[in-house]
Order: C-alpha cells, then structure tokens, then sequence
C-alpha cells in the first residue's frame, strides 16, 4: 500500500519541511523578512514602487501616544486597527462607525455589530504594542489604516469583512491564486484558520473553481448559500501584475501576495508574506510542485511582470 506521503508527493503537493528547506530558505534572505513582516516598512516600501495600498492614518508606537488614537481616527468613522508585525489576521480590528455624545464619550462600532468603548479600543492598542498578537512575541507599533468597501462582486458571496486575493509568486511568476471569503465563523475576517473559505482560482482568467471550509469541500457559502464556482474576479490581469511586481519590491523569491478589492480603488495590496501557507493547494485541488518546477524551467531573469505573466499562462 502506498503511504499518503509517497500518494502526495505523486500528486505534486508541497510539504511543509520541502517549502521551507527547497523554497523559502534558498530564495528568501532573511535581510528582507522586516520589509514583509512589519506592515509600516512595507507601506514605504509600496510608495517607492507606486504600489496601491490601503492609506494609513497614522501610527502609535508608544504607551504614551496611546491617547492620540481617536485624534487620528477623528476625520475617518471607518477605520482598521491592526498590528504591525501581526499574523493569520490576529489583533485586527475593524471599525464601522464612528459614534460621538455631547459628552464627549465615544463608541465605536466593530464591523460584526459589536460595540468598543473608547478604553476598549485603548486597551486594544495598548495589547498590541506590548506584542500581544506580533509574530516574535516582541513590543510592536500600531497602524491605523483606511477601511475599504467592498466590491460589489462580492455582496452575493462574503459574509460582511473584505475578502482578499491569495498569490503564490515564485522568482516573480505567479503559480497559484485563491479567494478567501468572511464567514460568519471567521468573525467577517478572510482567514482560513478562523473559519474563512478558501476558493481556488484558475489562474489563466480568474474564474473561481473549488472551494473548501475548514478543509472540507462546500460548493456553496455557509452564510450567503450562493454558488461559488464559475464566477469571474474583477481586474484579473491588474491583480496578477501586482503580484508579480512584488517579487521586484520585496527581493523575495517565494511569497505570499495578499491583494483586496474596493469598491472605488481597484485592486489594492493589503500585505506580504514570506511564508505563506499551503491550504492554497486544497483549494485548488492541485499541488504546488508542478508550477514550481515550470517556473524553474521557463524563467528568464530578464522578464518583466508583464513578461512573467505571459510565459507562465502560456505554459499552463
């Protein structure tokens, strides 16, 4: 009998120890990882490339700058609180609306229904510089950030939140997309580990294919109870040439691209990531293997995005 490592590794799909050992480790230097991780150096790093990111608002990066928190945020009733080291969504909060008494008090409103006072939301921030929800257990900063529209493409198909775009970007090609859709699980946040639906996107057109919750497949929303499968993301070439462009932006070799839709703005970075997970493959009911080795055939250090972008569709 065959084991059901040997029956992955003839299906193509990438391990864990084999994405760190032959992918990660080789391709990404560990001098750029801060550029990734730290939300704020990559918003720098995004206006130097003319990358479109969500604005940021302002950022807190010490107890004492605690109290400037709704000064920042005063001009914006929607608005996201989020860390700048976090990971896998946690320490974000997103705020709706802004509510002010003739008193003085302030509620703000979660975009879940949920209510937070204005000590809450200190307290909030003050968790996340005490490193709280960073990736290394370290102090950390703070970045408040606009808060984006949804799409209308995706009324009929997300639970609240805003739903992202993941791209796997090898040496600048990009080999595999999914779609990450809020639930009412996931707290209106597209995150798979918190209940989020994973949605494998064909690559060539962005045309959404298979679609998994909690590694199980579905073939509709829990929440919506819409069909997934055969819908057409927006912007699909613009989307695949940001993800590309991230390669010369960053200077690593394998990433994650994390890119939103607004309603208004378009296609959007939200992050970098340069360890991004492999659920993508049960989305997409395909291995990584396959694309990875093809770009290893076909690459040309002399492509641009729009250059890396053609070889690969072409050759899949």
């Amino acid at each position: 009998m065959i084991s059901i490592f040997k029956q992955f590794e003839r299906e193509g799909v990438l391990g864990i120890n084999r994405r760190i050992g032959e992918y990660i480790l080789p391709n990404n230097p560990r001098e750029f990882y801060p550029l990734v991780d730290d939300k704020w150096k990559t918003a720098e790093l995004t206006r130097q490339f003319h990358v479109p990111m969500p604005k940021h608002y302002g950022v807190i990066d010490t107890f004492g700058g605690i109290q400037k928190t709704k000064d920042l945020v005063k001009d914006h009733p929607g608005f996201v609180v989020k860390p700048a080291n976090g990971g896998m969504g946690n320490g974000i909060l997103v705020i709706s609306q802004t509510e002010t008494f003739e008193n003085g008090k302030i509620r703000y409103h979660k975009s879940d229904g949920k209510i937070v006072s204005e000590k809450e939301l200190n307290h909030h921030v003050s968790g996340i510089l005490s490193g709280l929800y960073s990736l290394d257990g370290n102090s950390d900063t703070c970045i408040l950030q606009e808060r984006l529209e949804c799409h209308p493409f995706f009324q009929e198909i997300s639970f609240r939140g805003i739903p992202d775009i993941r791209v796997i970007v090898y040496l600048g090609y990009p080999v595999m997309a999914m779609l990450r859709l809020p639930t009412k699980e996931s707290g209106g946040r597209a995150n798979l580990h918190q209940g989020a639906l994973g949605v494998g996107v064909d690559l060539s057109n962005g045309t959404l294919t298979h679609s998994v919750c909690n590694d199980k497949l579905i073939h509709f929303h829990p929440d919506t109870k819409q069909t997934l499968s055969g819908r057409v993301i927006p912007d699909w070439n613009e989307i695949l040439e940001m993800s590309s462009r991230c390669y010369d932006m960053s200077g690593l070799g394998y990433l994650g691209v994390d890119i939103v839709l607004d309603e208004t703005r378009g296609p959007l970075l939200l992050e970098m990531n340069a360890r991004p997970g492999l659920g993508i493959q049960i989305a997409n009911r395909k291995g990584l293997l396959s694309r990875l080795k093809l770009v290893e055939k076909i690459q040309n250090p002399a492509d641009g995005p729009k250059d890396r972008i053609h070889r690969i569709l072409n050759e899949l």
